[in-house]
């Protein structure tokens, strides 16, 4: 069977008038001629993508969409017509967002977290913006400090909620006087907490000693490009040390006191600057 809404490599079967007839089994699929490479001949195997044409018949693309069927993505509205929103993902043939599986009526150009998935009846790929449904619990062999992948898909009081690894959700907690990561970001971050009720934390930064050396060298490279000094200290307001470094007041603090024991910066109210061994000129030149 052919997995539509996913990549494969198929076995080129046959040149045909419309392109190449590629194959897996008994299944067969047309692959169009502008995506046909001159050097493919039959017998040789060729990796695509395959979703459906407009009377929803198999077709195969050489092209990339930006998520395929199980995979969440941030995708930008098209247009909205009687059927629901089309979104772009990447592919001539835009990707369906139905009404019925929009959390909130959206707009051309605004973006939407959803998840691609197959449409029980057609057999197409289309996209849901109702998430929960999709997401796991997270498994139990998680363990705190784990490098992670995250996207933000919905901010509340809380903080910004995430989902982690492409299968279950965390949390990045607001820090007051400070945004937390915003919906339709994405990164690598670190598992900060495993909850007695199963929830997870999660952390931009890695935590304990990893997290303050890395935050030390974020502190560092920045006092080195700005020539040796920064209108930051312990009086500043986090959200400023936020926006600056990327750095919470705490880990910034942390990062200060370990070049301060280290005897490279002079600390002040509203600003760090390195002592005269580090000290560079702007654009990195000692």
């Amino acid at each position: 069977m052919l997995e539509i809404g996913r990549t494969v490599t198929l076995r080129v079967l046959r040149n045909a008038p419309m392109g190449l007839i590629l194959g897996k089994g008994e299944d067969e699929v047309l692959l169009p001629a502008r995506y046909v490479a001159g050097d493919v001949v039959p017998g040789d195997s060729i990796e695509v993508f395959l979703y459906t044409d407009s009377e929803d018949r198999p077709v195969a693309t050489t092209e990339k969409p930006l998520a395929s069927a199980g995979e969440f993505a941030c995708l930008r509205v098209v247009s909205v017509t009687a059927n629901g929103a089309f979104l772009d993902w990447g592919l001539p043939k835009d990707l369906l967002l139905p009404f019925g599986s929009q959390l909130e009526r959206v707009q051309p150009e605004q973006t939407v977290v959803v998840r691609v998935l197959l449409d029980r009846v057609s057999g197409r790929p289309v996209a849901s913006a109702k998430l929960q449904r999709y997401l796991e619990s997270p498994p139990d062999d998680l363990r705190e400090g784990q490098s992670i992948v995250w996207m933000v898909f919905d901010e509340t009081e809380l903080g910004s909620k995430a989902i982690v690894d492409g299968r279950f959700e965390g949390l990045f907690y607001r820090e007051p006087g400070t945004r937390g990561p915003e919906r339709g970001t994405s990164g690598t971050g670190y598992i900060r907490r495993i909850r007695e009720d199963g929830k997870i934390d999660l952390s931009l930064v890695p935590s304990g000693q990893a997290g303050i050396d890395r935050a030390r060298e974020t502190l560092l490279e920045a006092l080195q490009s700005a020539g040796g000094r920064i209108e930051l200290g312990d009086k500043s307001d986090p959200a400023e040390i936020r926006r600056l470094l990327g750095l919470s007041k705490k880990a910034f603090k942390r990062a200060a006191g370990a070049l301060y024991r280290e005897h490279r910066v002079r600390i002040g109210d509203t600003s760090i600057e390195l002592l005269d061994g580090d000290a560079v000129a702007p654009g990195g030149r000692r």
